[in-house]
């Protein structure tokens, strides 16, 4: 069993599930080797936990993120958490958000692009929430390999956040701060689905956008998404199906 223990070794941290050294070890001798399987299959076949942060202060205007929410919201192994309606006065409970994060594997943010950046309230989340000495620093380790996504809306289309275009930078450019303060935090950034031109969307539209973004969250939830080649993508939009291992 060539890298076997090595490997599963490295699946089983991920996990947060720890055996002493010598345990590894014993996968080595046949004799162990079916006990030892059917001891920790059920662990190692745990579903990652999504918690998806929903921000966005003018939700009951929004007929696409309404369909987009409920594409997922319901959907095993997967909390949603409304900050707006949890925090209406913006009095976050920075603890109660900790332990939170504490028990979820993946962090999906979804809110619209608002001044080319977030709404406020996930600004106040941050600010709260990623303590120094928690979240960040030499001895800030509590996110240390979750991963980090935003699912975002725009009113215009992608053509206009582009180099040269009405917008001058592109959606990935606007969200660097973003991007920095997973990797400061010790966290895996993924690149975002965006879901643009909600304008003009359609009804139809929007449930194909739902689609994907329920395809997605399951694909995650399940290790059946190629984690390695979305890491060089730009946006995940065009490369979906590819993505998404079956």
């Amino acid at each position: 069993m060539q890298g076997g223990p090595s490997k599963l070794s490295h699946r089983l941290h991920e996990k947060k599930i720890n055996f002493p050294s010598s345990f590894y070890l014993s996968v080595d001798r046949a004799d162990s080797l079916f006990y030892f399987l059917k001891t920790i299959s059920h662990l190692v076949s745990m579903p990652n936990k999504i918690l998806v942060l929903f921000a966005h202060p003018a939700f009951h205007k929004s007929r696409i993120n309404k369909i987009l929410i409920q594409s997922v919201q319901r959907l095993p192994d997967v909390t949603f958490h409304d900050l707006y309606e949890a925090y209406p006065e913006l009095d976050i409970d920075s603890k109660a958000e900790q332990r939170l994060l504490l028990k979820h594997d993946i962090l999906v943010f979804h809110h619209p692009m608002y001044w080319y950046s977030t709404p406020a309230i996930l600004k106040e989340w941050q600010d709260l929430v990623l303590e120094h000495g928690w979240a960040y620093g030499s001895t800030g380790t509590a996110l240390q390999g979750k991963k980090w996504m935003h699912l975002l809306t725009t009113g215009g289309r992608s053509e206009a956040y582009q180099q040269g275009a009405f917008n001058r930078f592109t959606i990935r450019e606007f969200l660097r701060p973003l991007e920095q303060t997973a990797v400061l935090c010790k966290m895996d950034f993924i690149p975002p689905y965006i879901v643009d031109g909600t304008h003009l969307m359609t009804e139809q539209e929007a449930m194909a956008h739902g689609e994907i973004y329920r395809r997605l969250l399951e694909s995650m939830a399940n290790d059946r998404f190629d984690w390695s080649s979305a890491a060089s993508l730009e946006k995940l939009n065009h490369e979906i199906d590819r993505l998404i291992q079956t």
